[in-house]
């Protein structure tokens, strides 16, 4: 487990890692494509990894650049015909469910274990399944899975409308459709970071792009080209979000690299908004919290899958910041209904007092004094807020399940570590 106690203000640069939630429908896309891939800026979090063993398990070549620990090559499947099972590890990441549209291209079939990741409130795959039957394939499921049965080979454009802006189906949709080879129509598409640089590694390898706030449109090259394409993962920005509201809180001053500006303007608008000066400047986020005066002007933060909009995994460690803030802060979820279950039991372990108005909205009034206590990551967001909470709580706080925390961050107590905070990990 990790111990943090209070410390010194936190100042200095750190650098992100690649983004997990980018990084595995990347991989995926890589299986889809049928070339081989050079995919960079690959980050080592325990999700990745498992992403990684499930394309070898699927029959693709998968190795590392020599030299370049987060360089991954990926080859097409070496022609195998019976389809694989998947075991445990399909099962342990929500991400293996982007590995539909590979497997349908080399078996015409996908048989997966209902997805996991964090236990953050019931999220479907409805919208995926509404997504293969456009292309023409069948579904079945039953208590422990799924499958997927590749339709007769058809030609043409494909339409989906979806009813909310799911990133999930929104790349199912992409994959699907540059497995079939057929161009696409998808009417109310996710737009985020995570969807775009799929949009942009599809189109380094020849497809061509559109999309706006209405509708997202692949059409495929006349001629597949077969050379190597070589993509980059973008820089994370949950974990520059994570890191601005650790500086932030600390009232410290320091540099994230490795971000593009854009990924993490929402963030930046929210921190502004409570006094904390930040610039955005180029893939560089810089914070000065250093002697500045909150604003005292409560911060609504809603989660939106709407372009523009504040990613959920950023309302975490916002909630945590604030509670150092003065103002009524509001915070609002639906989009994944059972994290605020998770996150305020274990802020309340601490001593903080966030008042349910509903099950997907809190509210709070800061500034609030916490008292270091044991906490548990119980999934990945709770795990990183509480890591910003101990950095100014009186004592010690100790967090376990770090098994969640290394799911999407390889080693962020290093990073809080090398901005001077007082953290170390130890045996129960």
């Amino acid at each position: 487990m990790i111990a943090i106690r209070p410390g010194p203000p936190l100042s200095g640069a750190v650098t992100v890692d690649g983004s997990k939630n980018a990084a595995l429908p990347l991989l995926a896309a890589t299986a889809a494509l049928r070339r081989t891939v050079q995919l960079s800026n690959v980050p080592a979090n325990d999700d990745v990894q498992a992403m990684l063993m499930l394309l070898q398990h699927a029959g693709h070549g998968v190795a590392r650049q020599v030299g370049e620990p987060h360089t991954v090559v990926v080859r097409p499947t070496d022609g195998l015909r019976i389809a694989p099972e998947f075991d445990a590890t399909a099962a342990r990441i929500r991400a293996s469910y982007y590995l539909v549209p590979a497997l349908l291209a080399v078996h015409g079939r996908a048989v997966l274990p209902w997805p996991g990741g964090c236990r953050i409130g019931e999220r479907g795959m409805e919208q995926h399944f509404k997504v293969y039957e456009a292309f023409g394939d069948r579904t079945l499921v039953n208590d422990h899975g799924y499958s997927v049965e590749a339709g007769d080979s058809r030609t043409g454009s494909v339409s989906v409308m979806l009813p909310f802006r799911s990133r999930g189906a929104s790349i199912a949709a992409m994959l699907r459709a540059v497995v079939a080879g057929r161009p696409l129509r998808l009417g109310q598409p996710n737009l985020s970071p995570e969807v775009v640089s799929v949009l942009q590694a599809l189109q380094a390898a020849g497809w061509e792009t559109r999309a706006d706030d209405r509708v997202l449109s692949l059409a495929p090259p006349a001629s597949p080209p077969q050379e190597p394409v070589a993509w980059v993962v973008p820089g994370d920005k949950v974990e520059a979000g994570t890191l601005a509201c650790a500086i932030a809180t600390t009232r410290g001053n320091g540099r994230i690299k490795g971000v593009h500006s854009k990924d993490v303007a929402p963030m930046v608008a929210a921190l502004r908004r409570l006094g904390v000066p930040v610039d955005a400047q180029q893939n560089t986020l810089v914070v000065r919290a250093e002697g500045t005066r909150p604003t005292h002007q409560p911060l609504r933060a809603i989660a939106s899958l709407s372009p523009g909009g504040l990613d959920a995994d950023f309302e975490p460690a916002l909630m945590a910041l604030t509670l150092g803030m003065p103002g009524t802060h509001l915070f609002a979820d639906a989009i994944n209904p059972g994290r605020h279950s998770n996150l305020i039991p274990q802020l309340a372990r601490l001593g903080a007092d966030i008042h349910e108005t509903s099950p997907t909205q809190c509210r709070l009034t800061g500034p609030q004094q916490l008292t270091g206590a044991g906490v548990e990551a119980t999934d990945i967001r709770t795990g990183s807020a509480l890591l910003i909470a101990g950095l100014t709580a009186r004592g010690v706080t100790t967090l376990g399940g770090l098994e969640q925390l290394r799911r999407g961050h390889a080693d962020l107590p290093t990073k809080l570590l090398a901005l001077g905070a007082d953290i170390c990990e130890v045996t129960r």
